[in-house]
């Protein structure tokens, strides 16, 4: 069974980064991703998709420091379905893109990106702490 997203998009906000009770740090942002398209009239439509982003420890960290609203990312990760309880004590559901590694595509002179990850520094690439066993280089997966 295979659990792998693949996105390419645009923050839409700065991360919202927190440190839980037990030191770990959670990052949590939004990333749009476009479609475009004809309509039935030959006009090109756009279509915007809006993703919801979860990083944790190391990428939370890192995150905090180099990503912000409109930076264009490749992530990659899994998708996660949280169960809660509104005010009313109503369950309700969150599907959420767990994020495993991302990488910034921005090609900005001000951009510190080059310093994001001491693995794989030439290509930019922040890795989760925990290994992928399906995933030995990430950069074979990108759709460019």
């Amino acid at each position: 069974m295979v659990n792998k997203v693949i996105l390419i998009g645009n923050l839409g906000r700065d991360p919202e980064v927190r440190q839980l009770e037990s030191g770990t740090k959670i990052a949590k942002f939004s990333l749009a991703t476009n479609e475009n398209y004809r309509d039935r009239n030959g006009e090109w439509q756009k279509k915007t998709e809006w993703h919801n982003i979860v990083l944790w420890g190391n990428l939370a960290e890192r995150a905090e420091k180099y990503l912000h609203k409109g930076n264009t990312i490749y992530v990659e990760g899994k998708l996660s379905t949280r169960k809660w309880q509104d005010e009313n004590g109503n369950d309700r559901y969150t599907t959420e893109v767990t994020g495993l590694n991302y990488k910034i595509l921005d090609k900005r002179e001000n951009t510190d990106s080059q310093h994001i990850s001491e693995n794989k520094p030439a290509e930019n690439i922040v890795k989760a702490a925990e290994p992928d066993i399906n995933n030995d280089d990430p950069v074979d997966d990108l759709p460019f």
